[in-house]
């Protein structure tokens, strides 16, 4: 028996069990950490069992049934071999201070001889969290297999199936309107031909009119003489150029411009300033009155009784 033998049957038996005794000297306990959070809540940590020790004399026969079974010898023998080694392990431990189990972690003593396990920074006792490592989730990145699956699941959700066998039902209505403007126009064509006939006679009847009226004018002024060119003063000239001007003046009277639009401003506002005026002088003269006449316009301003009761005289 020796201390790599002893830390490997503890390890076997502390996967199964939540406790195992070694006898006359204490109990290794493994007690399940729930997941936690830390730095601040940025790093998620997995759950794990915590391997702890409690001083006590107390006896399971858990390591003496595992030696046992492994050396093919009794129990009762399995228990003495155990015993003296933890006999003498205890001398050691309260001599040195510290004892070592390979692969669990370090068995210690105060100066008073009470004993205290730390357990190895890697010591894993906790088979159903394999695999599970803290995430830190300031430095977390996806990996190809999360980013393919989230990629998938969207196409999924935006590309939806298409029916091939669904016909569409758009280009027969396309079909159906080529035959209906075909049609008005069809319908449209004999209107507009009349129209046009109708136009053609009355510009032919217009033209005769015009034709008749040219000729019979041509034969009045062969019967009248025409005037010399040579007796026509240089007034006419003038008198062409000052009608011409004087149309051209009309003209510009008769279209609308900026000179309308103020001169239209300017009678509002003589309109607005003749009301002023009148008011004014309506008050002056009222005025002048109530200081020439005031009994005149107190017996218009008040009743009669109101009227004696101001002009009689106080007693």
């Amino acid at each position: 028996m020796d201390i790599d033998l002893l830390s490997k049957m503890v390890r076997e038996l502390i996967l199964v069990h939540d406790r195992v005794a070694l006898p006359g000297l204490g109990i290794f306990v493994a007690d399940t950490v729930p997941a936690s959070f830390s730095d601040k809540g940025y790093t998620i940590n997995p759950p794990y069992r915590k391997l702890s020790f409690r001083q006590g004399a107390d006896d399971d026969g858990l390591l003496a049934d595992l030696y046992a079974s492994e050396n093919s010898v009794s129990r009762e023998i399995a228990s003495a071999v155990i015993s003296d080694f933890l006999s003498g392990m205890r001398e050691v431990l309260e001599k040195k201070k510290n004892m070592v189990f390979p692969g669990l972690g370090r068995l210690r003593a105060t100066k008073e001889n009470n004993f205290f396990f730390v357990a190895d920074e890697d010591l894993d006792i906790y088979p159903d969290g394999f695999g599970l490592a803290p995430v830190s989730l300031k430095t977390h990145q996806e990996t190809k297999e999360e980013v393919s699956s989230a990629l998938d699941v969207l196409k999924d959700m935006i590309v939806e199936p298409v029916d091939d066998s669904a016909e569409p039902a758009e280009p027969e209505d396309d079909a159906v309107e080529p035959e209906d403007t075909a049609a008005e126009e069809n319908a449209g064509t004999p209107a507009e031909e009349a129209c046009q006939a109708d136009v053609q006679a009355d510009a032919s009847d217009d033209t005769e009119d015009a034709d008749a009226g040219e000729s019979s004018s041509s034969a009045a002024a062969d019967d009248i003489p025409g005037p010399d060119t040579d007796s026509v003063p240089d007034d006419a000239a003038e008198t062409g150029d000052a009608g011409k001007s004087v149309d051209e003046h009309v003209k510009t009277a008769d279209s609308p411009s900026a000179g309308g639009l103020h001169a239209g401003k300017r009678k509002v506002l003589y309109g607005v300033l003749i009301v002023l005026a009148a008011a004014v002088l309506m008050l002056v003269l009222y005025m002048v009155v109530a200081r020439i006449f005031p009994e005149a316009v107190d017996s218009l301003l008040y009743s009669p009784d109101e009227y004696e009761l101001l002009h009689t005289p106080d007693e």
